[in-house]
């Protein structure tokens, strides 16, 4: 699968501050990746480098297996990491002809990148009269004038409404469906599991995992356990039984972190030899919220 983007030990100092701190990961063609992290973390500074908008300190990058200039390769892209910034008084095809003319590319694509991030209908109307999901809609479109092989977004979804965000998301699996490779930054732990293939988590500049969604969230899982009866006889239990790494209490629920496949009708047989019913009893796949957590408070 041909390597799109490659970073390898990449670094930015603001000072004192490691904003980015030894960064190595690569984009493979075709699939959606997330730069997870806390806001601070360093992800927007990281497509600023590969955007060439800031200068890194040391490491390197390059694009498409090193075979074009940074300046070629960046022909190839579409962006969006700032706020939509359009005329207000222009209509959405005069501010994507204006692009189109920045850029020099045709016009003949922009009916088409109306209709993919559903403005067509709107298409003559002022961009001051767009919601704030419309205008970030309006910004994707721009970055697909191009038919860049690559699209870069930072916080896409951020300050939109539930509706706003659904139809970003929306049009993000449908551009990656088309087969163009995606790279977004985010904060949100919901949009990346439900967006993305591939995650890369930092913290602090610093990588914690480089990876598929799916691998990230592929351990032998957990058990949601309730009793009517002796809580603290089936925490011990628990706590003793063999492929069980960790139990602990949330809310009114035990919640038991296996080290290893235990099937459900394993576990509620063992505990109902030792003299306990359960009320409750589910075996669930972690989320990649609970292993984010996981990996950003052991490191």
């Amino acid at each position: 699968m041909e390597t799109i983007l490659s970073l390898r030990n990449l670094n930015k100092k603001f000072g004192h501050i490691h904003a980015v701190n030894n960064l190595s990961f690569d984009i493979k063609k075709g699939n959606v990746y997330g730069i997870l992290g806390p806001n601070g973390s360093g992800k927007s500074t990281t497509l600023g480098i590969i955007l060439n908008v800031v200068n890194k300190t040391s490491g390197s990058f390059n694009w498409f297996n090193g075979n074009l200039s940074t300046h070629q390769a960046l022909k190839k892209v579409g962006a969006i990491i700032e706020r939509p910034n359009f005329y207000p008084y222009m209509t959405a095809i005069q501010n994507l002809k204006l692009v189109c003319k920045i850029k020099e590319i045709p016009f003949t694509k922009i009916e088409e990148k109306l209709k993919i991030v559903n403005l067509h209908e709107r298409r003559n109307s002022k961009f001051k009269t767009f919601s704030l999901g419309m205008k970030q809609r309006l910004a994707i479109a721009s970055a697909l004038l191009n038919d860049p092989e690559i699209l870069i977004l930072d916080e896409p979804t951020n300050g939109l409404d539930p509706q706003g965000i659904h139809e970003i998301r929306k049009i993000i699996k449908d551009i990656a469906t088309n087969g163009t490779t995606i790279l977004l930054a985010s904060h949100l732990l919901d949009e990346v599991e439900k967006v993305c293939s591939h995650v890369v988590v930092i913290r602090n500049g610093i990588k914690l995992y480089a990876g598929s969604v799916d691998e990230i969230t592929a351990s032998q899982g957990l058990f949601e356990l309730k009793i009517d009866g002796d809580f603290k006889k089936l925490i011990t239990l628990l706590s003793d039984f063999d492929g069980i790494a960790s139990v602990k209490v949330i809310d009114d629920k035990i919640i038991a972190t296996l080290s290893k496949e235990i099937s459900a009708s394993e576990i509620n047989s063992f505990l109902f030899k030792n003299g306990l019913v359960l009320s409750h009893l589910i075996k669930r796949k972690p989320s990649l919220e609970q292993q984010f957590l996981t990996l950003t408070n052991s490191n």
